[in-house]
């Protein structure tokens, strides 16, 4: 037992000098601010996220949306993964601030660059899977961003398995390799030093108590937002709700995806193919739902081998008949009589899908279980997602973007506002809007990163005296004294 003992002792006192192994003991008299601590709030931060992030995983998306334990957990990785990009965003801020990104220190910078993308593409993720109103809007619109890149293979948001996965393993492993390079680098080259003669300072022991209190404190106003301001929740929309509110959107939108010509089968940003959306709509929609639905019941009417048995001529006419029919809300009957078999068709596939069976078989259709691309697309074809979501306040043109719900919620995603600023202004009547948006976003991307490289431009922020926004009193004491 004392071997035991001993044996915990001397693995606990290893980690602990571990730790202190990897500590910055000395520092410059101007770094024990809050701003110089923010990488060390920015892991801290990252831990709660990892915490809070496997809960959620191991309890799913019932616990974390529905029950009141899983929407205050869920509540805390909101904050935290705000205050992480805060806290990121500021640190980027104070290295550019004081040119924290000179000489030797340039690849720091294009490390703590490529985080900030991967936070950002990390909580646009983690929207994504959330699983709400907002969850599934935003991955329409995310789509549009991504496809328009031509990554729309690479990442479908409508994907929730593959999302997942990026969300909970991918991203976050590189983050981790990233921040343990970054703090390396740091750690080994030391705090920047100022590179103004004027600034005065001498190298002093680092506040450690300080930080951990200011750490403390952090978690504490995490928490306490998370009480006060729970994460929201808005019902999904799904195809059997509308079908059952709106029968005849449902055999409206079937008709469309029959006849090729929804905004799916008819899917092209800025007129290219992607692939996420190359199905074919005819099949997916209305051919295999029927097929099985034949499958389970025999008895019902053939309606696709009479409809496949007519001329081209009369094909034509009865698909024209039947979005007519539908759009002027035409009874819904699956034995209708009359001689137009499409009618029958959708009127059948509309009863599946108000029983719920519609969704099952575009589900069964999927790559996986959480691939939601086939429910999502329907949706968005049926205009029913933008009615759901122009009614919550969430619609583009309302800054949509921006929100968690109606009016402006104080955790919802603020990082999106340059995309959607650029969208209703400079891009608000381009055709190639989701391309054109996008390929700014990447320009900017590769300036913001390759920015220390840039003669002229990587001295702006010492042109425009931003270093006294830290070094200020320093610089006025200095005065008449020379540097220790």
């Amino acid at each position: 037992m004392q071997k035991d003992k001993n044996e915990k002792w001397s693995i606990a006192s290893d980690i602990k000098m571990l730790i202190k192994s990897q500590e910055i003991k000395r520092v410059p008299s101007y770094a024990n601010t809050f701003f110089y601590s923010l990488g060390f709030y920015i892991i801290l931060c990252f831990l709660i996220l990892v915490v809070t992030g496997i809960t959620m995983v191991f309890f799913g998306i019932n616990w974390w949306n529905l029950n009141p334990t899983g929407v205050f957990i869920r509540s805390i990785h909101l904050w935290a993964a705000s205050a992480f990009a805060i806290f990121l965003f500021l640190h980027l801020f104070t290295v550019f601030a004081t040119s924290g990104f000179r000489d030797t220190k340039k690849l720091v910078w294009v490390l703590g660059s490529i985080m900030l993308m991967l936070v950002i593409f990390q909580m646009a993720f983690g929207l994504g899977i959330r699983g709400d109103l907002l969850s599934q809007f935003n991955d329409l619109s995310a789509a549009d961003l991504w496809n328009g890149l031509l990554l729309g293979n690479l990442i479908n948001p409508l994907n929730m398995g593959a999302v997942f996965a990026w969300h909970t393993a991918i991203v976050p492993l590189l983050l981790v390799f990233l921040i343990f390079v970054h703090y390396s680098l740091v750690r080994a080259k030391g705090i920047s030093k100022p590179y103004r003669k004027e600034v005065i300072y001498k190298m002093i022991d680092f506040d450690h108590k300080k930080m951990f209190i200011r750490a403390g404190a952090i978690v504490v106003i995490i928490i306490a937002f998370a009480i006060i301001w729970r994460a929201p929740y808005i019902t999904p929309v799904t195809i059997q709700q509308v079908a059952q509110s709106d029968p005849n959107m449902i055999a409206s939108t079937l008709v469309q995806e029959f006849n090729h010509s929804s905004g799916t089968a008819t899917y092209s940003p800025d007129l290219i193919s992607v692939d996420p959306y190359t199905f074919n709509t005819r099949q997916v929609y209305v051919l295999t739902p029927f097929e099985q639905s034949l499958e389970s019941n025999p008895s019902i009417t053939n309606f696709t081998a009479i409809f496949d048995s007519e001329n081209s001529t009369l094909q034509s006419n009865n698909i024209n008949s039947a979005y007519v029919y539908f759009a002027n809300n035409g009874t819904i009957n699956a034995s209708n009589k009359t001689q137009n078999p499409l009618i029958g068709l959708f009127s059948q596939l509309t009863i599946m899908a108000k029983s719920g069976l519609y969704e099952s078989s575009l589900m069964l259709q999927s790559s996986s279980p959480m691939d939601q691309t086939y429910e999502l697309r329907f949706l968005a074809d049926s205009g029913a997602m933008n009615a759901a979501a122009t009614a919550a306040g969430i619609e583009l043109n309302q800054w949509g973007m921006l929100k968690d719900t109606n009016g402006l919620w104080p955790v919802g995603p603020w990082w999106t506002f340059p995309y959607n600023f650029a969208d209703l202004t400079i891009f608000n009547n381009d055709p190639n809007q989701d391309f054109d948006t996008g390929l700014l976003a990447l320009m900017l991307v590769i300036l913001f990163i390759s920015f220390p490289f840039i003669p002229g431009l990587n001295k702006l922020p010492d042109k425009l005296g931003l270093y006294k926004l830290y070094w200020g009193k320093y610089i006025k004491k200095a005065r008449g004294r020379s540097r220790k």
